[in-house]
């Protein structure tokens, strides 16, 4: 009998611009709210009553930028809904492993600004940490004295999904739990501007997969989960498990740094990895949540991609739309959200999509449907491309005959 280590989801934490908890970003989704707001004349996604002074040490908070505030306090939510503490277990049963695209970069321009107006005595010594990609892991494994693998995933928005797969690869080499995920803050005029280069920013609004699509909407927020070995969660009487991380693939165009490549040949690869790795098959997928890039060709390419993997009308959403995209944070957001659609057998509806605009089975209103495996996609700027696939958890075959 060969041993299978399965990675499961206990616990998450939500900070997102559709709620300050997972159960209140499940409602919005729901209901189907848009969450964009303006930052001047930018559309933005913004959380709205997110106090730092709420959820962080004073002393942390001066230290830290704003990206990390919502990660700490998310990490906080997804223990607290674990009902897992680190410092019950030894130090090195529990890693950190989280996602980031911008880093802390409103911090970084506050003191850039501090610089340029009053010298470099103005500058304080945080600088050298707050603004770093890695600094959420840091802090959260400092605080919650968690000592296993830690590392920070820096693959624009396909790191939450990146993040995710790095747990369960942590959890198969014997780290019993894992802290996953990630959050992002890119609204400083320093982020929007460098957000603004690709181009693909919208004026407008954040319409997946719609006729008029003309871009993404930058946001804030994200996600953390618990991720832990299903056998030392039973064991330790987990009470919750959301689902099983049962398969994932990265992989990478490979083409430009900016310019899509003019197929989708390496998202249907990374599509099909994550489908192979998690042993089921197309047809057993009841539902994709896509990665909604909202510009026409890579919808477009996306669209195309879904076609060629599954052959047959699919359910396709991308619950994005109501928020705005969140860079790493965003696809952390969106494997809670395909989640809690298991949880609850509903699937949520495309976001802000008014003109369905592509051949694709896409979601409208929220649709009943009860299934076992969902497939997860996220692109990240300059080519990544990433996948998973979750399934509903069962507690038969965790051995596997070998």
């Amino acid at each position: 009998m060969v041993v299978v280590t399965r990675a499961v989801v206990t616990g998450l934490g939500v900070v997102a611009p559709s709620g300050l908890t997972a159960e209140e970003h499940w409602r919005s989704t729901l209901a189907g709210e848009v969450r964009v707001g303006t930052l001047g004349d930018q559309p933005v996604g913004q959380v709205p009553g997110f106090s730092a002074e709420d959820n962080v040490d004073p002393r942390l908070i001066i230290q830290t930028d704003r990206w990390t505030w919502m990660s700490l306090a998310a990490t906080k939510m997804a223990l607290e809904d674990a009902k897992y503490d680190p410092a019950a277990y030894d130090p090195y049963a529990t890693s950190v492993v989280l996602a980031s695209g911008s880093g802390g970069n409103e911090f970084g321009q506050r003191e850039i600004q501090a610089l340029w107006s009053q010298g470099r005595r103005a500058v304080t010594a945080y600088q050298s940490i707050a603004w770093f990609y890695a600094a959420s892991v840091g802090q959260t494994s400092i605080l919650h004295g968690t000592k296993g693998p830690n590392s920070v995933l820096v693959s624009e928005g396909a790191g939450g999904l990146d993040s995710l797969g790095a747990a369960r690869r942590i959890i198969r080499r014997g780290t019993p739990a894992v802290i996953a995920g990630g959050t992002e803050a890119p609204l400083s005029p320093y982020a929007l501007v460098c957000q603004g280069t690709s181009g693909r920013m919208s004026r407008t609004g954040y319409r997946p997969f719609d006729a008029d699509a003309d871009g993404f909407v930058p946001g804030e927020g994200g996600a953390v989960l618990i991720v832990e070995d299903a056998a030392a969660a039973a064991e330790r009487g987990a009470q919750q498990i959301y689902g099983e991380i049962a398969g994932y693939a990265a992989t990478h165009d490979g083409h430009h740094p900016q310019d899509p490549a003019p197929d989708s040949a390496q998202l249907a690869r990374a599509m099909r990895q994550a489908l192979a790795d998690a042993a089921v098959t197309p047809d057993e997928v009841g539902f994709v949540v896509a990665d909604g890039a909202a510009t026409p060709a890579l919808d477009a390419l996306e669209a195309r991609a879904i076609r060629d993997v599954f052959g047959r009308p699919v359910p396709v959403t991308a619950p994005q739309g109501f928020v705005g995209r969140l860079c790493s944070g965003g696809a952390a957001l969106t494997v809670a959200t395909a989640l809690l659609a298991l949880r609850d057998g509903v699937v949520p509806a495309v976001g802000n999509l008014a003109r369905p605009g592509h051949d694709l089975d896409l979601v409208r209103e929220p649709r009943p449907l009860r299934t076992d495996v969902v497939l997860v996609n996220a692109r990240g700027f300059g080519g990544f491309n990433s996948s998973i696939v979750l399934k509903r958890y069962r507690e038969e075959g965790l051995r596997d005959a070998g």
